[in-house]
């Protein structure tokens, strides 16, 4: 029997489209369309928590989103409208990275060891080759293909204590106008810092400094002040990037960190700092706001969970990292309870995947042995307006409310076998998001709309199966 499926593009073996095509002016995007007003878990909330069209249209215009509704009423809205047609698939908000390292790339799914070694062994040789800017943004470009290849237009990295590699990466996601938050890693304790990466502290606020303003809200880019972790970093460094943080705080940089990952990690990083608990190391830098986001999160004292709440911190929920590198299980009931700012990260090369698709399988899986059930919606928005709100997004994306740059994905729910013939069995909305969220990967993505331009394509091809 022949049959068409999707194959993937053409930089890792497979045939698909990269690059810009012009959005024009006025424009629709049909399809089955869903996005989310607020989350679907929050039961008190005011008014409904999302919009579902099974046959939908969004509006686009000159980068933004001008409506979104049933397709009849659309078309008699807009009587001359120029449609593309993506039926049968589902045109969703673009994805949220929360939490990513865009140089483990090169070391993705390294074999055999928890975080410490697995840091020593293989993500800072890797690292340390950054400081060459032609190999920075070779990586960087692959880096941002696999980003739109798996559905993600917004993503929070890290890149390496090089400058280079900030400007590789910024190079990249503005020549696809991606929405990109990103800064220059600072270490400088000796001996956990390696020679090869270890900078001054004063010598790396004056080139963060630098970056911020060239960078930071120069098109779609944004500035990260990012500190590893606790043990790479003395208290002078830490305190420097609070100083960083607090004279930029009104312009809106990030911080960006890890916290809580790993037993031995919490043990050593209280130990050098002298800290009865991990989350206080930040705290007595000025680390922690509304835009300080916090990778992890998995061991945590009931103390911290109240400090992230008083202080309005993010944390990043990493699934696919925690359990590959065996760190632990977060837990979610913790984050429910506290009303913890939370938003979802692959965090590559730790995650096992750039798919945010595979991000959710994981989560729902952490769930699942902690009690918590992640429902289909929940997940949904956490990949998509929940991030976006996590890190202080949700005034430019994460939805299709008129004036939202428009960032949006099309998934097709028959990209495989399997999905294709589970999805013909199902008969909710509710079970096709959770099938997506479950076999789905990146052969799911049809195309990714970034401001309103296709910038990636997933070819069609023809093949023999045999079903």
């Amino acid at each position: 029997m022949v049959v068409g499926h999707t194959r993937p593009d053409g930089h890792a073996g497979g045939s698909g489209d990269f690059g810009g095509h012009d959005a024009g002016t006025i424009k629709g995007h049909r399809g089955s369309v869903l996005h989310f007003l607020r989350d679907p878990s929050d039961h008190d909330g005011e008014g409904q928590a999302y919009e579902y069209f099974e046959d939908g249209i969004l509006v686009v215009e000159h980068g933004k989103v001008v409506h979104c509704g049933d397709a009849e009423d659309v078309k008699s809205r807009y009587p001359h409208l120029e449609i593309e047609d993506h039926t049968p698939h589902l045109i969703v908000p673009g994805f949220v990275d929360c939490h990513v390292h865009y140089p483990q790339t090169e070391m993705i799914a390294a074999y055999g060891e928890q975080l410490l070694e697995w840091l020593d062994s293989y993500v800072f040789p890797v690292e340390a080759k950054f400081g060459d800017h032609e190999h920075a943004s070779q990586v960087a470009d692959f880096f941002v293909k696999e980003l739109l290849r798996s559905g993600t237009t917004t993503a929070l990295t890290f890149c390496t204590v090089h400058e280079e590699s900030v400007d590789a990466l910024f190079e990249a996601s503005s020549k696809r106008n991606m929405l990109m938050i990103a800064g220059k890693v600072l270490m400088d304790a000796d001996p956990y810092a390696p020679e090869q990466l270890r900078m001054n502290a004063v010598k790396s606020y004056e080139a963060s400094k630098r970056l911020i303003d060239k960078w930071h809200k120069r098109g779609r880019c944004l500035y990260a002040v990012t500190p590893r972790f606790a043990i790479t970093s003395t208290p002078e460094e830490l305190q420097l990037a609070g100083k960083l943080l607090g004279d930029h705080q009104h312009d809106g940089v990030y911080m960006h960190t890890h916290l809580n990952e790993n037993k031995s990690e919490i043990e050593l990083a209280t130990s050098i700092h002298g800290s009865e608990s991990y989350l206080s190391i930040y705290d007595k830098a000025k680390l922690l706001g509304p835009r300080s986001v916090f990778a992890h999160c998995v061991h945590m004292k009931d103390s911290e969970w109240k400090q992230m709440k008083a202080t309005d911190s993010v944390m990043a929920f990493c699934p696919t990292s925690n359990l590959f590198l065996g760190s632990g299980l977060v837990d979610l009931h913790a984050v429910k309870e506290h009303k913890i700012r939370c938003g979802l990260g692959s965090d590559v090369g730790g995650g096992t995947s750039f798919c945010q698709l595979q991000s959710l399988n994981e989560a729902y899986k952490v769930g699942q042995l902690s009690g918590f059930k992640l429902d289909p919606l929940s997940a949904f928005y956490l990949l998509t307006l929940g991030s976006a709100s996590a890190l202080s997004l949700n005034d430019r994306i994460g939805n299709f409310l008129p004036g939202k740059e428009a960032d949006f994905v099309v998934l097709d729910p028959g990209s495989t076998a399997l999905l294709r013939h589970r999805v013909s069995l199902s008969s909710t909305l509710q079970e096709k998001l959770f099938l997506l969220a479950t076999l789905g990967d990146d052969r799911c993505i049809a195309k990714t709309f970034v401001t309103g331009c296709c910038q990636f394509q997933r070819r069609l091809e023809k093949s023999a199966q045999a079903l």
